[in-house]
């Protein structure tokens, strides 16, 4: 059969790129080999929000007198937690289904190898392969959890993330070994439903792609929540041998023993390129992701990759991005290149965490004179009526100029904050334009405004 486009992998990458071809008149199909919505929607960004929603409102449930509320019996149910969470990534997964529909996209299902003269072989559940043809083909097969040498995941006493959402019973002791995203997410959700849990991180802060002040203020956030944090610290050995797992950690006063029921391993990603063509078409890897220019056209003519399997942030919406770009510069569009340093992270702990730009270090590093201004939600009327105090907004700016370098937030609600600065950066706002920019009263968003009348000794409410 003959395509347009064929895109291999349905995740926020693919699928995104698969309907926006279609609404540009492409004859467009998905090949994939699991579930529509890939690793995000079901394995990751959507089921573990769920759970961390589960979190929030038990510590809510827990802590109903600070509302001058009262209840009873408070508990939860570990089983139901978990099964929400799987209704919901079913959920999302059917309204993938629905916008493949929708926009008259085929879906092969099974496993997609890619082959010379523009043409992919699938191999379904059964084994049977059937080879399809396009004039542009898209590889979107996305990441995995990483595994080190002395770290290997056996699904049950040391698990990636994949095992963390269906674990089928709560442990009472969890080691995680990272401190980004992914480590942290979990280890909230299960110290808050009671699990004990240590994080061992190799640097000196976790959350270590943050401002530092962010990291200092989330590491105190979790030592304050019960988790305990060892910085500077290395998993050399785990033994499964037992009931449960004795990891052997290097710290810098020595080797420590620690003992869980389970550890999972959190250090990062492996992207899905074996066994999927590269090396018979001829396509250039280096460092474990696929080469591309900036519309993510590989070395070899009709052949594109976007997402977790080249180079840039592995997150859900650069992917989503970069399919976007990618065919509508197939398409003949005036399309722009993605500015890499214009992408917000997000961490969805609690606190939650979401940034944009530089950092403090790097912006100084880089040569620039900085107006740097923080405000803290203890000083914020929404915060202290919602109960949420925690942390501040923190943004950086081009003294010389007045560009936009960097914000960095840290408290309730944050991740929802971020598109402003990312927008504001995007339009090449200044300092002066965001003072001038009435932000409505009560609400978090204000600590924005603040925080920029603070770098330009402004602010009103400090």
């Amino acid at each position: 059969m003959k395509y347009d486009i064929i895109v291999i992998g349905s995740g926020p990458g693919g699928y995104v790129t698969a309907i926006r071809a279609s609404q540009l008149g492409f004859k467009t199909a998905v090949v994939e080999r699991e579930s529509l919505g890939g690793i995000c929607l079901n394995w990751g960004c959507i089921p573990t929000k769920a759970l961390l929603k589960s979190a929030q409102v038990y510590d809510y449930l827990k802590h109903v007198d600070d509302y001058g509320l009262k209840a009873e019996a408070i508990d939860k149910d570990f089983e139901a937690v978990i099964k929400r969470s799987r209704g919901v990534a079913e959920g999302m997964s059917k309204g993938v289904q629905f916008l493949m529909k929708k926009n008259k996209i085929d879906i092969i299902n099974g496993s997609g190898k890619i082959k010379t003269g523009k043409k992919v072989d699938v191999t379904d559940a059964d084994g049977n392969v059937t080879e399809y043809s396009a004039d542009h083909i898209i590889i979107a097969t996305g990441a995995r959890s990483r595994e080190l040498p002395n770290l290997p995941q056996d699904g049950k006493k040391v698990i990636g993330y994949r095992q963390a959402m269906t674990l089928p019973e709560q442990p009472k002791k969890m080691i995680v070994v990272g401190s980004g995203a992914i480590g942290v997410e979990f280890a909230h959700f299960y110290n808050s439903m009671g699990t004990d849990v240590t994080i061992v991180e190799f640097m000196p802060n976790v959350v270590p792609v943050e401002d530092e002040d962010v990291s200092k203020a989330f590491g105190n956030a979790l030592k304050k929540s019960g988790i305990k944090v060892m910085l500077n610290s290395a998993v050399e050995s785990v033994d499964t041998s037992g009931d449960g797992v004795v990891a052997t950690v290097k710290t810098a006063k020595g080797e420590e023993k620690l003992e869980a029921d389970v550890l999972l391993s959190a250090v990062g990603i492996k992207t899905n390129i074996e066994n999927i063509g590269l090396e018979e078409v001829g396509i250039v890897v280096d460092r474990d992701k696929i080469i591309v220019n900036d519309f993510y056209q590989t070395n070899i003519p009709g052949y594109y990759a976007i997402g977790d399997v080249v180079p840039g942030q592995a997150l859900a919406h650069v992917a989503s991005a970069e399919g976007i770009t990618c065919v509508e510069k197939i398409a003949g569009l005036h399309t722009e290149p993605i500015d890499y340093g214009n992408i917000p992270g997000c961490t969805y702990a609690s606190p939650e965490i979401a940034s944009v730009g530089m950092t403090e270090k790097a912006a100084k590093e880089a040569g620039y004179e900085l107006k740097i201004g923080k405000f803290p939600f203890s000083a914020s009327g929404k915060a202290s009526a919602a109960g949420n105090k925690e942390g501040f907004v923190k943004v950086i700016f081009d003294a010389k100029y007045g560009e936009w370098l960097g914000c960095h937030m840290i408290g309730a609600g944050v991740t929802d904050m971020i598109a402003e600065a990312v927008l504001g950066r995007k339009l090449e706002t200044t300092g002066h334009e965001v003072l001038k920019t009435v932000h409505p009263h009560p609400t978090m968003s204000e600590a924005v405004m603040e925080a920029v009348a603070a770098a330009y000794d402004e602010v009103i409410h400090l």
